[in-house]
């Protein structure tokens, strides 16, 4: 099946993962070798084909699949870490470098560790849908002409680092949720319960039903707040809103069907956690 990961010994794709994210990351060492002589650009240049090369060297396919994304993440991480610190108008941007990736880096780790049997190259999200792509592009493309035409705008510190404070909560609340679930957590949503499928209403399960959406959610806005995309962040906020509301609702049709009483039960005394939204009503 397209996307997936041959089976290795358990554990062994999240340090897999991990070892090349590092090595991706290590990029933040460039600097010392632009002092030493080399040119910025051909110093990048020269990194990133001899990072290629060496994970061609060390690894074969399906391990190399994993090896390369997990490593263009730790990439844009440490060049995202490098643009942070750097005295120009982008550095929030490298913020949102750093977010960005080790949103994705981290979705496909927890779920090595936390539930292997349901891992996969889908698990980093890098192919999540058309839409997000767009998204993301639509974001990168207004932070650009913004930063080009009204640099000032990109430099509302205050409200760059509320966005901020916004991921880190997202993403913390998400990650919790899915090492809460364990097993139970799946990016799909599904039709079909499975002899392991538990209901799980412990932990941050016990502030609201949904806490992975309410996560991701806070997480896909904060992204634009601490870039200071006025449109993007508008039309983030209401699309994920819609998004979330579908996603929920298709959800619950399958839990309800799964756990009938027991959902309905804990469905009446936790909230769904997304403003807003309460899920699908159930006719009595």
């Amino acid at each position: 099946m397209a996307g997936c990961v041959a089976r290795a010994p358990r554990g062994s794709e999240a340090r897999l993962s991990l070892a090349t994210f590092l090595l991706g990351a290590s990029v933040l060492a460039l600097p010392l070798l632009t002092r030493a002589g080399l040119q910025g650009r051909t110093g990048l240049a020269l990194y990133v084909a001899g990072l290629n090369a060496l994970l061609l060297l060390l690894y074969r396919p399906p391990r190399y699949q994993i090896a390369i994304r997990a490593c263009f993440l730790g990439f844009v991480f440490g060049c995202g870490m490098l643009l942070s610190f750097s005295q120009s108008s982008w550095n929030h941007f490298g913020w949102y470098m750093c977010s960005l990736s080790l949103f994705h880096y981290s979705e496909y780790l927890v779920t090595a560790v936390n539930n292997p049997k349901s891992l996969s190259l889908d698990s980093f999200l890098l192919n999540h849908s058309l839409e997000y792509t767009v998204a993301a592009l639509s974001s990168w493309i207004e932070f650009t002409l913004e930063n080009i035409f009204w640099p000032e705008l990109k430099q509302i510190t205050w409200l760059s680092a509320t966005g901020l404070l916004m991921v880190v909560f997202g993403e913390c609340l998400r990650k919790a949720a899915m090492f809460t679930a364990g097993s139970n957590f799946n990016h799909v949503v599904q039709n079909e319960k499975s002899e392991t499928h538990t209901l799980v209403t412990s932990g941050v399960y016990g502030w609201f039903r949904h806490p992975s959406y309410v996560g991701w959610f806070y997480w896909s806005i904060g992204t634009q707040v601490m870039l200071c995309n006025p449109i993007c962040g508008v039309c983030y906020a209401l699309t994920v809103w819609r998004f979330f509301r579908d996603r929920t609702e298709e959800e619950e049709i399958s839990l309800i069907h799964f756990f009938g009483e027991e959902y309905l039960e804990y469905k009446k005394r936790v909230p769904t956690g997304l403003p807003f939204i309460k899920g699908v009503k159930v006719e009595l």
